[in-house]
């Protein structure tokens, strides 16, 4: 199983980004994906669930109405949009898989989660 998270990079405040995550060893229109971010100095704060059809999405209060997850099951690849950024968006983001096929929760729980990407790091200037 591998996860590949890519995309990230330097840009402004009110800047826009768009992560990919590129997976591969699992059926991936299966499982459910979660994109989480660790800030430097900070412990991994969950970012946004999304269910193994697409259909279904869940953020975190700080980034809801400008993060958008989304999903292409053909092509196994997870995006996250990010729009509006500012400086606490900074920070490394990562994708991970859902531990049980079929299986969603519409909140943060790592421990359901099993394989893991290596993270992109998005950095937003003031």
């Amino acid at each position: 199983v591998q996860l590949v998270a890519s995309g990230g990079g330097l840009v402004q405040t009110g800047g826009s980004l768009r992560l990919s995550c590129a997976v591969s060893g699992f059926t991936f229109s299966h499982y459910a994906l979660m994109w989480v971010r660790q800030a430097p100095g900070k412990g991994r704060e969950w970012v946004s669930n999304i269910n193994h059809i697409g259909n279904i999405t869940t953020y975190a209060s700080s980034v809801k109405g400008r993060f958008t997850v989304s999903r292409d099951n053909a092509k196994n690849l997870l995006y996250l949009q990010m729009n509006s950024l500012t400086p606490e968006d900074t920070g490394i983001y990562y994708c991970a898989k859902r531990r049980m096929a079929g299986y969603f929760e519409p909140y943060y729980n790592p421990g359901n989660y099993d394989y893991w990407g290596q993270g992109t790091q998005v950095t937003v200037s003031s």
